[in-house]
């Protein structure tokens, strides 16, 4: 399986460049760059700097899905290595979203209408937070990835019992996140993401604190 993620993730990396060679001929002497809270364009640009910021996104979106599956080799917990195949599939996902977020931004750009592409932008987090939840759950102990807290990384019974909650809470939540951004404005889609993603960070922390008190507390 990896190595079939391997072989296609550069399809999916150089895709946008792909898209905005298709569109070039289409694409107008000045596009919208950027919006504010609202999804309202608030910057245009010229044809020039949709293409730098195109290859830009291009090189940190190759970058992360190099170097992301790469951190098990600094770090210092024993389990660490076992972590490789997870970052990987973590990076792959990472990619895709970041590739899809760009071709929407080019059509975005391109067609003046961020504030509907915002809202699959938002949708497009949601699942990328569920995908990574689906494999929090059995991710070993390290200091790179995960709810690292101190005493989840002292403890190995707290970091799989935390893990286990915490994936399965940001699984649902992250597809509770997408469905809802896709059917709501985008105000509303990002206040929903942020107290979805506040929610599931302070309950997973309580749990695991409350677990670290029972487990390693004064007895």
């Amino acid at each position: 399986m990896d190595k079939f993620l391997k072989r296609i993730i550069w399809l999916f990396i150089i895709a946008p460049a792909v898209y905005l060679a298709i569109v070039w001929n289409t694409v107008p002497e000045t596009v919208a760059m950027h919006a504010n809270l609202k999804g309202e364009v608030d910057r245009y640009g010229s044809k020039n700097e949709l293409i730098t910021m195109t290859l830009l996104l291009i090189f940190v979106n190759a970058a992360v899905y190099l170097l992301l599956p790469q951190v098990y080799r600094i770090d210092p917990k024993r389990y660490a290595a076992e972590n490789k195949s997870r970052l990987h599939r973590i990076a792959f996902a990472v990619s895709v979203f970041i590739a899809a977020v760009l071709c929407l931004l080019i059509y975005s750009s391109i067609h003046d209408s961020i504030e509907f592409s915002s809202r699959f932008i938002l949708a497009g987090v949601g699942l990328v937070f569920a995908v990574v939840g689906n494999y929090m759950y059995n991710i070993k102990p390290n200091y790179f990835a995960g709810i690292r807290l101190p005493w989840t990384l002292n403890n190995d019974e707290n970091w799989k019992k935390t893990h286990l909650l915490g994936g399965k809470l940001m699984f649902g939540g992250g597809l509770l996140i997408a469905i809802i951004c896709l059917f709501t404005s985008f105000p509303l889609s990002l206040i929903i993401l942020f107290a979805v993603i506040s929610l599931i960070i302070v309950i997973t922390c309580i749990y695991s604190y409350n677990l670290y008190k029972k487990l390693d507390g004064p007895h």
